[in-house]
């Protein structure tokens, strides 16, 4: 969802200041709860008119949507985030009727990677729409199991700190070197670092592009480096 909303603000600037028509819809793709539960009313009215929500799923049994807790402690300066998620994750049959009901146009799916076996069989089924349909898939945490196998799968592959660092790299570069050998179908690969900003690796032409993080001068930039792959997870964090 955070990809959908970085869309729709680049789609707003693209009309806005650029004077260009919209290319295309966004369509979220998300479970939600009871269709209408005031939680799903909610996240339904915090989006703009660009997102549609027409394929969403909606669990009518349940009334609270898939939520994140915080926990600072002052003390110690360790963060503790509560991962609580009571909706039954999307199927890759329910999947398939959302991908068959959409317009037969040209499409871009992007996967988040929460569960790498039911979205493998999704991107897939994608591919077996056609060749004219393009996959993105996020790749960020180093203990979840299956990630490598999506990213062979996808044309673009955002990953992130923390897999590089899980997977013994310590350079965006020298990541996005190794990961070209491994992902035979993708074209573009990017790295968020941090501090450092992101670097992206055009595979046609095997040229880098590094984009460094905006910073506010009057803000100190916090970098979170999680320690856990539990639903509850302590994050120790470092002021540069």
């Amino acid at each position: 969802m955070n990809s959908l909303e970085v869309l729709e603000q680049l789609l707003e600037h693209r009309e806005t200041v650029l004077k260009l028509p919209t290319p295309m819809p966004l369509y979220a793709v998300a479970v939600l709860p009871a269709k209408l539960s005031s939680a799903t009313r909610g996240i339904e009215a915090s989006w703009g008119p660009k997102v549609n929500f027409q394929h969403c799923i909606y669990r009518e049994d349940c009334t609270e949507p898939a939520s994140s807790y915080i926990i600072k402690s002052q003390s110690a300066g360790t963060r503790t985030i509560v991962n609580y998620n009571e909706l039954p994750e999307m199927s890759t049959e329910e999947f398939i009727q959302i991908a068959d009901s959409m317009p037969t146009a040209p499409k871009w799916f992007h996967f988040e990677g929460r569960i790498p076996d039911v979205t493998l069989q999704c991107i897939r089924y994608v591919r077996k729409l056609g060749p004219e349909h393009k996959i993105s898939v996020e790749v960020e945490k180093p203990n979840r199991v299956g990630l490598q196998e999506l990213a062979a799968e996808a044309d673009v592959v955002f990953y992130s700190k923390s897999w590089a660092q899980g997977n013994g790299f310590q350079s965006p570069q020298t990541f996005l070197q190794a990961q070209s050998s491994l992902t035979p179908q993708s074209s573009i690969l990017c790295c968020t670092w941090g501090e450092q900003g992101a670097v992206g690796l055009d595979k046609r032409k095997m040229a880098y592009v590094h984009s460094p993080a905006s910073v506010d001068a009057t803000l100190p930039i916090v970098e979170y480096v999680r320690t856990s792959s539990l639903s509850s997870s302590t994050e120790q964090s470092a002021t540069y």
